[in-house]
């Protein structure tokens, strides 16, 4: 069996494996709200925000053998978008702002993967960068439209056109808001479940596993690339919407290229080459960086150190690590 084969085998097990786990994941999840007080609920509503944003990037990453460092870009017209609409369009239905993010990234990736497709490797990150820092510097500059340094303000949305914020806006947070957050995470998990299991997602590992042979046996290379492009941006830009009522803010900070290297930060730290090693990472990072930060006014030295040794001690990412020492028990 050739290499790439047997690679593509391998990871479209994977999500399957994950699903002995999905069901107490998932109660344990639904059940956290009576279990920890509200600040450790919403963070992890936080953390599933982002878990969405590492799922859509290691699409590029992992499945695609592309490397980003852009997607706070997406993540930002997610936001922003939320923010305009609450603004200029008096919008309070979150499921509109859903649409609305979804449209806006479709408008933005579909434009910028058609210059970053053309390019792999460094060039391909470099390409990517730059543009995001474009839109951060529109964000920046164009201050009496989104506010510049002070940023857009948002309120509690309306949640299926019933559930509203008005109140004791931390209980909605962390109740009903945290509700739907994990119920659109389960819908997005679900349906990169399908894309990467797809004959699609086999397309895209035989692309990142050995690009010549893949377009030899017929694949676009252009083409996917672009369509996983879009795809990864949307995710990126859903989590973007999802984040920004939960913050209350949104400033052009998110779409500095330093975000998007939190975002790679994340997807590695769990494992890239694994289903679920984004979500894990996302989580874990969140919760790290929220400690850190309480912790000292040094809490970039203080993550960066903890992070460097997390990488070094785990090169294959928490999942991966998990994974291998499973293995090794099973075998004894």
């Amino acid at each position: 069996m050739s290499t790439v084969t047997t690679t593509v085998a391998l990871e479209h097990r994977s999500p399957v494996r994950t699903l002995g786990w999905a069901v107490p994941a998932l109660v344990i999840l639904l059940a956290l709200p009576f279990v920890v007080d509200q600040y450790q609920t919403i963070l992890l509503a936080y953390g599933l925000v982002m878990g969405i944003a590492a799922l859509g990037f290691n699409l590029l990453l992992g499945y695609t053998g592309l490397l980003s460092f852009g997607h706070s870009a997406y993540f930002g017209v997610g936001a922003y978008t939320v923010a305009l609409m609450v603004k200029y369009l008096g919008v309070t239905s979150m499921e509109l702002f859903l649409v609305g993010a979804i449209v806006a990234c479709v408008l933005v990736t579909a434009v910028f993967g058609i210059a970053c497709v053309r390019y792999t490797r460094i060039f391909f990150g470099i390409l990517t960068m730059a543009l995001s820092q474009v839109l951060w510097s529109l964000a920046f500059k164009f201050f009496w439209v989104t506010g510049g340094t002070d940023g857009l303000r948002v309120p509690t949305p309306t949640l299926l056109g019933l559930v509203t914020g008005k109140g004791d806006k931390i209980a909605f947070l962390a109740t009903a808001y945290y509700y739907y957050v994990l119920g659109v995470f389960v819908i997005c998990t679900l349906v990169m479940w399908v894309i990467v299991s797809s004959p699609f997602g086999r397309a895209l590992q035989a692309i990142r596993d050995n690009e010549v042979r893949a377009e030899f046996v017929g694949i676009q290379i252009r083409q996917y690339r672009w369509v996983a492009f879009l795809v990864s941006g949307v995710f990126t830009g859903l989590a973007g919407a999802l984040w920004v009522p939960l913050n209350g803010l949104t400033t052009p900070d998110i779409m500095h290229w330093t975000f998007s290297g939190e975002i790679v930060f994340m997807t590695v730290l769990g494992g890239f080459r694994s289903f679920t090693g984004p979500i894990i990472g996302a989580i874990v990072f969140n919760y790290l960086k929220t400690y850190a930060v309480g912790y000292t006014v040094y809490w970039q030295l203080l993550l960066g150190v903890v992070l460097v040794v997390l990488v070094l001690s785990l090169p294959t990412g928490i999942v991966g690590t998990a994974e291998r020492l499973w293995a090794r028990w099973r075998a004894r």
